[in-house]
Parts: structure tokens; C-alpha cells; sequence
């Protein structure tokens, strides 16, 4: 039970990173016995190469456990692998990060929160998709999403599937929120018959009304994501934008900046309301001031992250 065993993820699902620190060790309180990758002549767990698809196979080893933590967790920053350790089982938080679905935003933006998600205990599931200049767009990038929240069921890992949540900043909390309610998709839909289904949802500063932020921003990467108005597609919107999706069935928080000038706080005013017509539970926080930038919002040393940890500590439901 003190073996801990690193294998890759696949790139596009995302990369799985739990934390080593709680490990209740049989030798001591500060050495682990390790599987690592047939070292003949070992230098140190943190000079390993990193090569994308060589699992973590072979001989046993004894090493710091600082060092070991904070050496597989440059590993997986690094190259996109799963934390594999035979304790938990560990709650799940799924993680989506946006940069209006534009490719040179990538999932290492939210690892500021992945690294004070798992020191809480969680498993993290940073996620990739496709993004607009790299194939994405209707319907490739919600199928990426959804295909990737499911990929969780196929792990051989120490994670709570009946207890995942899924987080997402800007575009990627408009992705979180349609991810939250793929129930309600009709069959046929892309991302529907979800494998996995998430207890709670949080967006921050997210696009939770596509239409509205369709009309605010004069299409822009709205238009380009979904391929046209919500005139021109309207079949689209009804099933990729989350505010047509409501009520989620989990309880969702947004938190929202009051002055964010690249998602207007309106949008996640508009959701809420909705689904609290349509009998949902949503809670919004908003922020007031710089410490509701719309960047802010993934830095964990931030007010806005306080308002999600703080929310999180409650029970689902609550």
C-alpha cells in the first residue's frame, strides 16, 4: 500500500495529479518505497527524463519523500501523467480552462489551482480540448470536453467517481456548465449520455450565456465557435449554450467580477436567474475591485479562489 505507480495519460484527455504529502508510510514518516523506470544508474528521481508514453515500471527504490513529491509533480506538470498511489479513494475536481476556446491558452493556466486543489486533498483533472485554430469548434470541442470527464471512468486510480466536480474559468466555465448539465442533452447530441456525472459545477467568470455573450461581444469567438448567430444556428445554441441547458441537476456556483470588462458579470446574472426560474440551485458571488479581474480568478491566492475553496468546504447540497 505504500507503492505509488506514475502511468501517462493520454494528451488530450488531460493529466490527473493527486497529492503525495498524506502518505501513511510502514517504514517511516519521511521514505517511500517507489515504483520508478528501470534506473541502472539512478540520479536522482528529479533527473529522470520524461519521455511522454513510458510508463512508470521496475525496480523499487527508497527516496525522500519531499523530493519524491515534488518530483513526480514536476513530472506530470511536465509530461501529462497520472498520480497513481493505492490510498484514497479522493474526491475529484475536474478543471476546463478558457481563453475564448483560442489555441495558445492551454490547461497550464489553471495549475496554480490544481496545486492548492490537490494540497486540499483532491485529485485534479486538468483537461485539454481542441480549440479553434486547432480543429475546435462545433461540435469538436464539446465532444473533446465530454469525452475527456468521461475518460475519469476508464482510470486505474484511487479517485471517488460518485464524488467529481468540474471547474472552469471563462470559456472553459461555459464548457464546465454545458459538461454539468449533458443529462439533459437529447440523444443524438454531441456529449450526451454522460459516463460521468458531476455532484457540483463552478464557473468562474464564465461564459454561462453563449447568446448573450454572442450579442456582447458582436459574435467574435462566439461566432467562430459555434459557426454562426443564434439566429443562423439555432439548434446549436439549444444544446451547447448552458444557459438554454438549465436547471443543472447539481448545485452550481458562479463567481463573477463586477467590473470584469472581458466577460461581463450580466451573463452570469442572466444564468442565475433562469435557473432559479426552472427550480435550480445556483449561488452567485460577485467580487468587487482589481480582485475580481477576470485573470484573478486563477490565482489561488485571490479573493475569488477564496469564494470557491470556501464554497467547497460545504456539504453538496448545502
Amino acid at each position: 500500500p505504500q507503492c505509488l505507480l506514475a502511468c501517462p495519460a493520454t494528451e488530450r484527455a488531460g493529466e490527473l495529479l493527486v497529492d503525495l504529502s498524506p502518505l501513511t508510510l510502514a517504514s517511516s514518516q519521511s521514505r517511500a518505497s517507489v515504483i520508478e523506470p528501470n534506473p541502472p544508474a539512478l540520479r536522482g528521481l528529479a533527473d529522470l527524463p520524461g519521455p511522454k508514453r513510458v510508463p512508470f515500471f521496475g525496480n523499487a527504490l527508497q527516496i525522500d519523500r519531499r523530493t519524491l513529491h515534488l518530483a513526480l509533480e514536476r513530472w506530470a506538470l511536465e509530461y501529462g501523467s497520472v498520480y497513481k498511489f493505492y490510498m484514497g479513494p479522493h474526491p475529484v475536481m475536474v478543471l476546463i480552462h478558457g481563453g475564448s476556446w483560442h489555441r495558445r491558452y492551454g490547461k497550464v493556466v489553471m495549475r496554480g489551482l490544481a496545486g492548492d486543489l490537490i494540497r486540499r486533498g483532491w485529485a485534479v483533472w486538468n483537461i485539454e480540448y481542441r480549440r479553434l485554430e486547432d480543429g475546435g469548434g462545433w461540435p469538436t470541442t464539446f465532444e473533446d470536453v465530454a469525452a475527456a470527464v468521461d475518460h475519469l471512468g476508464t482510470l486505474d486510480a484511487p479517485i471517488d467517481l460518485a464524488s467529481v466536480s468540474i471547474l472552469g474559468h471563462s470559456a472553459g466555465g461555459h464548457l464546465a456548465l454545458w459538461a454539468a448539465s449533458r443529462e439533459r442533452l437529447p440523444a443524438g447530441a454531441p456529449g450526451a449520455n454522460p459516463a460521468i456525472r458531476p455532484t457540483r459545477a463552478i464557473g468562474q467568470a464564465p461564459v454561462s450565456d453563449l447568446a448573450g455573450a454572442y450579442e456582447q461581444w458582436r459574435g467574435g469567438a462566439a461566432r467562430r465557435l459555434m459557426g454562426g448567430s443564434p439566429r443562423e444556428q439555432p439548434e446549436r445554441y439549444a444544446i451547447g449554450d448552458p444557459i438554454e441547458l438549465v436547471p443543472a441537476e447539481m448545485p452550481v456556483l458562479l463567481v463573477h467580477g463586477v467590473a470584469d470588462a472581458t466577460v461581463s458579470v450580466e451573463l452570469s446574472r442572466n444564468y442565475r436567474r433562469r435557473a432559479e426560474d426552472a427550480g435550480g440551485s445556483v449561488e452567485l458571488v460577485e467580487i468587487e475591485g482589481p480582485a475580481g479581474g477576470h485573470r484573478a480568478h486563477i490565482d489561488p491566492r485571490g479573493q475569488a479562489w477564496t469564494a470557491v475553496t470556501r464554497w467547497l468546504g460545504q456539504p453538496v447540497g448545502v
